[in-house]
């Protein structure tokens, strides 16, 4: 697919599968701004992180998403989808790279494990203007109204002023309708940028026994937020604010090079 001189190129992909309403939903929004290609998986891959395949043969299938919206099915993960895209579809490079709308939370520690976010973070890899978006709300009819106004807003934002080489936007949508006035205290109340909070899952195997009287086991565990400062995606998404961090896909930790400048390794 070649791009056109006038419009950007947008892909769009997801983890939840390529027939979650969220996906249609985002490539939808994203017509409005441009011309869409959609690559995504051609079943669930939540909590897939940045896998990609190496073992197996990865299979394209041309599918209608929604009337008059045609897309791609992969075989593989969120990450293989945004490669082969780039190679095999667009033939080059699009003007901007959107992950999502996924169903659920992907702040704070959430962004390491998240198919959504990795497919935005192996566009950024690339290059190419990346954004994640997802939405606090778990149900698979959620009204969709809220994420995709806010999509169109900070799209068209990133596609005007473009980001900061290696970096991406995490975005998070808090699960509430938009802001119908200003006395509505149950509505979304902006937007925050925002640092990842210091948070994590403290997790337990929940131990059980199938029918053949062998073990096996469930991943359970609560969400603890140890980070009580005010500028953080969990505060914001808590106190009613669409939450967007700046990620990066550089994992040195600068500020431990001088620490360990202090190490000896001659002895």
């Amino acid at each position: 697919m070649k791009k056109k001189k006038n419009k950007p190129l947008i892909l769009v992909t997801n983890d939840d599968g390529i027939t979650a309403p969220g996906l249609r939903a985002l490539a939808e929004t994203m017509q409005q701004l441009g011309d869409v290609v959609v690559v995504a998986p051609d079943s669930p891959q939540s909590g897939m992180g940045h896998a990609i395949t190496l073992n197996n043969p990865l299979r394209l299938e041309e599918v209608e998403i929604a009337e008059g919206l045609k897309g791609f099915q992969c075989s593989g993960t969120p990450v293989d989808c945004v490669k082969i895209a780039i190679d095999r579809i667009i033939h080059g490079k699009p003007d901007l790279c959107v992950s999502g709308i996924n169903h659920g939370s992907n702040s704070s520690i959430n962004v390491i494990y998240s198919g959504t976010m990795s497919a935005a973070v192996e566009g950024a890899i690339e290059g190419i203007p990346s954004v994640g978006f997802s939405f606090l709300d778990y149900s698979y009819n959620a009204n969709l109204a809220a994420p995709k106004h806010y999509a169109k807003i900070i799209a068209s934002n990133v596609l005007r002023h473009g980001l900061q080489q290696g970096t991406l936007l995490n975005v998070n949508i808090p699960a509430l309708p938009l802001l119908k006035n200003n006395s509505d205290k149950n509505s979304i109340r902006g937007v925050k940028i925002c640092r990842q909070a210091n948070a994590k899952w403290e997790e337990e195997f929940d131990e059980r026994v199938d029918p053949n009287h062998r073990k096996y086991y469930w991943l359970t565990g609560k969400f603890k937020n140890y980070d009580k400062g005010e500028d953080t995606d969990v505060w914001a998404l808590s106190h009613g604010y669409v939450s967007i961090v700046p990620v990066q896909f550089d994992l040195t930790a600068h500020h431990a090079i001088p620490f360990l400048n202090k190490f000896r390794f001659d002895s």
